[in-house]
């Protein structure tokens, strides 16, 4: 081979493009990969916390009108430590009228469990909208007196409180391999679980009865 022909062909190698674009859709398609399935991913996150701040929403909407779901919630309101008073107050007087006209329970919490009958009713109705790992346990009641609901012999009305806790996030995609593919030193904590948002749904509960009289 001469040199002239072997010039030649070293010409048109250096000038020959073909591959060129398969080369560089290697070079991106990780990068592209890795910006879709992030939106992907945290767009799945969002929309568990929109749906699961509405699931505590129904679940507090339903604990205000069923019966206590923790143990030791008191029924009625009691007398509270009215020892210092010589006459006593009459049952009907609204807790708000003094400190110790009605007992003060304070709060009592519990996670839920579907052996009690209200916890369970809860869990049927917001099971669906929260993350599909979240269990019952996730679930905490809280019952808290407040002494501008209720009056002495009356329901006892609590301030009733849901919270979701303890609720990890798990991603789907590989975003710490896709990172790394597209020539990124990834975090280990990307792709990894997270926590997911607490989130708690306040309000007072409702009673119909009329109490005790005397």
């Amino acid at each position: 081979m001469t040199r002239s022909v072997l010039n030649s062909k070293l010409s048109h190698f250096a000038r020959d493009d073909d591959g060129a674009t398969l080369v560089e859709f290697a070079f991106v398609i990780a990068l592209v990969l890795l910006m879709l399935f992030g939106i992907i991913d945290f767009g799945r996150l969002a929309y568990h916390y929109v749906t699961a701040e509405k699931a505590m929403h129904i679940a507090a909407r339903i604990a205000v009108v069923r019966p206590a779901a923790c143990p030791a919630v008191p029924q009625i309101n009691v007398r509270g430590n009215d020892s210092g008073n010589s006459v006593p107050p009459r049952f009907g007087t609204g807790c708000s009228v003094g400190a110790t006209v009605c007992a003060n329970p304070g709060t009592i919490s519990c996670t839920a469990t579907l052996a009690n009958p209200t916890a369970s009713e809860i869990w049927s109705a917001v099971a669906a909208l929260l993350p599909n790992h979240a269990t019952p346990a996730n679930i905490r009641l809280s019952y808290t007196y407040d002494s501008a609901l209720g009056f002495l012999g009356g329901p006892y009305v609590p301030v009733v409180t849901m919270e979701l806790q303890n609720l990890g996030f798990e991603f789907v995609s590989p975003l710490g391999a896709l990172a790394r593919a597209a020539g990124a030193t990834p975090s280990a904590d990307l792709g990894a679980d997270i926590p997911f948002p607490p989130m708690s749904v306040s309000l007072p509960a409702e009673d119909l009865a009329q109490g005790e009289s005397g």
